[in-house]
């Protein structure tokens, strides 16, 4: 506020206690010592699990981001069915479940669903009692396979194609009019089929 009109000259107050109101943070290095020592007693109490659950590769939010892979939160129903995992079952063996998420391309569900079956196929499951395994446990040599506690990797973003030429048929192809068309389609698809049920009525009801 400036000094101006008729307006209240403002009393300006710099004498404040600030030492009292100074945060400090002294006790930054040994807090980074007790979140060290945490993680490996919550290590040495998982025996062999992997350290982190299974998530899926999923793709970042906006065209900025969308070319790079990160995990995601869980995987999808489908993706479960798809692999042969249960969803109680995944819960139990280290992966995630979200059941909100929904897959929007066939390549993305693919991805997931052949990230599951690596998953699955070095999974070492052992038994409560080992003279009395129940379904899904691991038995015989299985059991005495190396184990590993490393997390499966993300697969690369994209698959590099070597150059080639465009073809005419490919120069042809007009993108934007198939997908509205196929936007249009889907759409339309309830409305077209009740007019055609409407339709096959009236001609029954004619014949009659």
């Amino acid at each position: 506020m400036g000094f101006r009109h008729n307006n209240v000259l403002h009393d300006n107050h710099f004498r404040k206690d600030w030492q009292r109101r100074v945060r400090t943070w002294f006790n930054q290095p040994g807090r980074k010592l007790r979140r060290r020592n945490a993680r490996k007693t919550k290590a040495a109490a998982l025996g062999v699990r992997p350290l982190a659950p299974l998530r899926p590769a999923v793709r970042g939010q906006t065209v900025r981001y969308n070319r790079k892979l990160r995990e995601g939160r869980g995987f999808t129903l489908a993706e479960l069915k798809e692999a042969g995992i249960g969803r109680k079952e995944a819960r139990g063996i280290g992966i995630i479940v979200d059941h909100r998420r929904r897959n929007l391309s066939e390549e993305g569900k693919a991805l997931n669903v052949q990230r599951l079956q690596a998953y699955k196929e070095k999974l070492i499951v052992f038994p409560k009692n080992a003279k009395k395994p129940k379904k899904g446990d691991s038995t015989g040599d299985d059991l005495k396979a190396p184990t590993t506690r490393a997390a499966l990797p993300l697969p690369t973003p994209y698959e590099h194609e070597a150059p080639r030429k465009i073809t005419g048929e490919e120069r042809e192809f007009e993108a934007y009019k198939t997908l509205r068309e196929s936007w249009a389609l889907q759409r339309h698809e309830g409305k077209r089929k009740a007019n055609a049920a409407k339709r096959d009525e009236e001609e029954a009801n004619k014949k009659k």
